[in-house]
C-alpha cells in the first residue's frame, strides 16, 4: 500500500512546501523518535538547526545510513548528499517512509530550503 499516492493525485502545482509537509505527515502516521531510528530506515521530518548561517532543508527526506548517540547521518534526497541530524534539532517525530513510497515522495516538491540566521 502506497500512502503517498493520495497526495500526488491531488497536486495542482501551486502548493506551498509547508502545506505539502503537513499533508505528508498526515498520511505517514507510522512514527519514531529520532533516538529510535534505525540504519536502513527512510523518513521525513521537520528540522531546525542551531548552527548559524547554515543552509538547510526544513523538510528533509532521508535514508538513514549511520546512527550515533547525538543523532544520525543520512542521504537527504532533496539535496542529493549526506547530512547529519542531531536529535535535539529534530522537531517532533520522524515519519517512517516505506521503500515503495520513496520515489513518490521525491516527486512532491516539499523541500523547504532555508538559511539559519
Amino acid at each position: 500500500m502506497n500512502r503517498v499516492q493520495s497526495i500526488i493525485d491531488k497536486l495542482s502545482g501551486s502548493e506551498n512546501a509547508d502545506d505539502l509537509m503537513i499533508e505528508i505527515m498526515g498520511v505517514l502516521t507510522e512514527v519514531v523518535e529520532s533516538t529510535e531510528v534505525e540504519v536502513g530506515n527512510y523518513c521525513t521530518f521537520v528540522y531546525s538547526p542551531k548552527t548559524p548561517y547554515l543552509k538547510y532543508d526544513q523538510n528533509p527526506l532521508v535514508a538513514v545510513v549511520n546512527k550515533f548517540e547525538w543523532g544520525f547521518r543520512g542521504i537527504n534526497y532533496h539535496w542529493g548528499e549526506f547530512r547529519n541530524y542531531t536529535n535535539e534539532e529534530v522537531i517532533g517525530p520522524l515519519h517512517l517512509v516505506h521503500p515503495n513510497e520513496v520515489n513518490d515522495l521525491r516527486s512532491i516538491p516539499y523541500a523547504n530550503y532555508r538559511l539559519n540566521t
